[in-house]
């Protein structure tokens, strides 16, 4: 594997929407329109990342979306010449320090069952396969892996409200 690359990691905005949905194209077969993108934007209960690399451009991105105290990584995508070089591993670092931060039951995804990578990755950050969903995606058909990550809760103190 290549030496990590150095990314800045910030929240995505509306000028890194036409990076954002190219990369989509180049990485999923069912991918993502520039509208659902956009609308992203705009969900309160979501939080989305671009990686941008030493001259400005989206080097990958990555989804969260938190429903009270249940997070699900809806995207990590990489451009194909940064990929094995710690881009998408810096992304979910930051949802997992989210997750922790903001005292999250669990982190949870779903990913190509032949995408053995992306499950490597996972599986080093304390994710574990917790089932498959049969057919999940098309082009080509395949199973999706369910795999989660939980996280001891320390307990609030008395009257603390606890919110994503």
């Amino acid at each position: 594997m290549s030496e990590n690359m150095r990314v800045r990691i910030v929240p995505m905005t509306a000028d890194h929407l036409d990076a954002v949905t190219a990369l989509e194209r180049i990485c999923f077969s069912d991918p993502w329109s520039r509208s659902l993108l956009a609308a992203e934007l705009d969900n309160g209960l979501s939080a989305f990342l671009v990686a941008l690399d030493s001259e400005g451009q989206v080097a990958g991105y990555a989804g969260l979306q938190v429903i009270l105290d249940e997070g699900t990584v809806t995207n990590i995508a990489v451009r194909p010449d940064c990929r094995r070089r710690g881009v998408a591993s810096q992304l979910l670092q930051v949802f997992l320090d989210f997750a922790q931060g903001n005292r999250l039951a669990f982190l949870t995804l779903e990913v190509r069952a032949s995408n053995y990578d992306a499950i490597a990755l996972y599986g080093s950050r304390g994710f574990r396969s917790v089932g498959r969903r049969k057919n999940y995606y098309e082009h080509p058909r395949e199973d999706a892996v369910i795999m989660t990550r939980e996280f001891s809760a320390a307990p609030a103190e008395a009257g603390e409200e606890v919110r994503p």
